[in-house]
Formats: structure tokens, sequence, C-alpha cells
């Protein structure tokens, strides 16, 4: 159980801290994604210091659990959220969407495992 929570958390991290750099640095792809869902610009660094505090959340879970498990509850709100953003504008491509929220309740469901 231990390597699976260490490898789910661990990659979670990883993409959602790329995805935050992502925004944080104005990577074209944040942009094409915001206009498609009719976001603001504005949001895009916002959204990006989020995935950066669920990415680094998850890996401050390894010390202070709690904090893991809150992140990776946030993550799956954000990525709830980001669904009826999709759903909102009629997008159907939503593999992207699956990848990191499957990611996000999988860190959740390996930490709550893990510490409850």
């Amino acid at each position: 159980m231990f390597t699976a929570y260490l490898t789910i958390t661990i990659l979670a991290s990883l993409v959602n801290g790329l995805a935050a750099v992502a925004n944080l640095t104005g990577h074209a792809y944040p942009k094409a994604q915001a206009d498609r869902m009719r976001v603001p610009h504005s949001w895009i660094p916002v959204l990006g210091t989020i995935l950066g505090a669920g990415s680094l959340g998850l890996l401050a879970g390894f010390v202070v659990p709690l904090l893991g498990i809150l992140a990776a509850a946030g993550l799956v709100l954000y990525f709830i959220l980001a669904l009826g953003a999709h759903l909102r504008v009629g997008d159907r491509h939503l593999a992207g969407w699956a990848v990191f929220f499957g990611l996000a309740v999988a860190a959740f469901i390996v930490n709550l495992a893990r510490y409850c």
C-alpha cells in the first residue's frame, strides 16, 4: 500500500505542479483552454496558484498527513468545478480533464487509506 500511496501522490503532485507552471508562466495552452471555456485570462494565474498549492500540499502530506488529505480533496473539488466549466460551454473533449481528475481522486483515496 505504501508504494501505491507514494507513487500516486508524487505523480499527482508532479502533473499538477507542471500545470501550475504552465499557468503561471503564460504558456499558450492555458490561454487556449481559458478562451475555449470562456474564462477571463485574469483567472489563469489564480488557477495556476491553486494547482501549485495543491501540488505542494500533496508533498507536504508526507510530513503532515492532514495537509495531503486536504490538498487532494481540494484538487478533486477544483476538477469537479473544471468539469462544470467544460459542460457549461458544451465542450466534450474531456480526456485531459479525466486524467487530472482521476489522479486527484486516486491521491485522495490513497491518502485517506494511508492515514485514516
